[in-house]
């Protein structure tokens, strides 16, 4: 079997590492891939937007099954694309994929269909928007309509501060198309977590819970990024709210996209927030998320390729994935100034000391070969990524890596794992 996976990031190594694990894989592609994918799928120089070039090389290569990664071909239709040439496919629709695509698209269906969320507002007009701004109570959170890779989402802590991203988003354009709607919402209070399942529209396979940590420094502060580290599961999650986020959130969502006509197949993500043993959605995502993928990956005991090709199928297979005893926890190293400005092509003289184990992978994101040299390309640069039998462990064991490799020029939170490790008696 020959798979392609598109994209170039942390979480598309991840899923050639895995995928390329897998007994019935003979070769893995990734297009466009980067230093790191290298070692484990053939790189291909074509764009995940070039949807034409992409369909031929599959054609061309007889590709059994074509993996998507990134929220914004999807969005875009790659899976539209590529089911009307007939080619095997795994994500969601272009219509199914709104769900990330808009914000509100994505609050008005849990409004429709009694989905757990905060209370939000939407708006076209800016001046209706800042006058919302003067009136909710503090603090309260701005985020822009469609796609800004993470980053679109602002907690408001003063009406200056409100007006301030309004008018980022709705007059400067800093988030392009994706800020010309917003919406405002409550702020929810409580902790994060991460929430997926496989589902190919009507069945559903949940995974374990994660947790992500977006802010770009420790205690959860400054900007938002797309991810700062991960790990799994989150003790956040017990198992009998397990059982209620899989009752009332990811099934009835399943439920209503085929209600609506987006029948949805693919990974679908919950964003939660969680208090007092209770729960909101804070949005949803229609792929893996990055970091989340990566610890997530590592501890699937599972081969998971038959659930992606049961899934492009249209009938998924339901057999419960086994996962790795312990903690997987996933620290990302950053280029300095990310996720503002900051330099391209500095080089990693240091990550040729480190090699691959059973308990530690280096996956990459922003990194590319020059002229025989390991270099930065990208915000986000490496996830380091570590097993272990206690979450302690796990954290132990990814600082200590990142000790060995750590550059100048790379930036790192030192508190990944530390909520999980105040809920458990490590």
């Amino acid at each position: 079997m020959k798979v392609l996976v598109v994209g170039g990031g942390g979480r598309e190594h991840a899923l050639c590492w895995k995928i390329s694990q897998s007994p019935i894989v003979d070769k893995t592609y990734c297009a466009p891939g980067n230093a790191g994918i290298s070692l484990h799928a053939e790189c291909l120089n074509i764009d995940v937007g070039d949807f034409n070039s992409l369909a031929r090389f599959v054609k061309k290569e007889s590709i059994d099954l074509t993996v998507v990664g990134p929220e914004q071909p999807l969005c875009e239709g790659i899976t539209d694309f590529f089911e009307k040439e007939g080619l095997m496919i795994f994500g969601p629709s272009k219509a199914a994929a709104e769900l990330e695509g808009s914000k509100i698209f994505s609050k008005n269906l849990m409004r429709k269909y009694g989905i757990p969320t905060g209370e939000y507002f939407v708006f076209t007009d800016m001046e209706k928007a800042l006058a919302k701004t003067a009136e909710i109570n503090l603090p309260f959170v701005v985020k822009a309509d469609g796609l800004a890779a993470g980053k679109g989402v602002i907690i408001c802590r003063s009406r200056q501060e409100g007006a301030d991203a309004v008018r980022s988003m709705m007059e400067r354009g800093t988030f392009g198309d994706a800020g010309a709607k917003v919406v405002i919402e409550e702020f929810l209070v409580g902790e994060e977590a991460s929430f997926f399942a496989f589902t190919d529209g009507e069945k559903i396979l949940p995974l374990e819970p994660s947790q992500d940590h977006k802010p770009v420094f420790d205690g959860d502060e400054g900007p938002n990024t797309g991810g700062m580290g991960a790990y799994t599961p989150a003790p956040v999650v017990n198992d009998g709210l397990r059982q209620r986020i899989i009752e009332e959130v990811m099934v009835p969502t399943i439920k209503a996209m085929k209600t609506e006509g987006r029948t949805y197949k693919g990974v679908l993500y919950a964003g939660l927030m969680i208090k007092d043993d209770d729960f909101k959605v804070l949005e949803f995502n229609c792929r893996f998320g990055d970091p989340e993928a990566q610890p997530l990956l590592m501890r699937m005991e599972s081969d998971i390729v038959p659930i992606l090709y049961s899934i492009a199928c249209g009938d998924m297979e339901t057999n419960p994935i086994e996962w790795k005893d312990g903690f997987c926890v996933c620290v990302v190293m950053a280029s300095r100034g990310y996720p503002g400005s900051y330099q391209k092509g500095v080089q990693l003289k240091k990550l040729k000391n480190f090699t691959d184990t059973y308990e530690t992978v280096i996956f990459h994101a922003g990194t590319l070969f020059s002229e025989n040299k390991l270099l930065t390309n990208g915000g986000r640069v490496l996830g380091v990524t570590s097993l272990g039998d206690t979450i302690g462990e796990s954290i132990k064991s990814a600082y200590k890596v990142i000790d060995s490799i750590s550059e100048e020029s790379l930036i790192y939170r030192t508190d990944i794992g530390k909520k999980a490790l105040l809920r458990i008696s490590d």
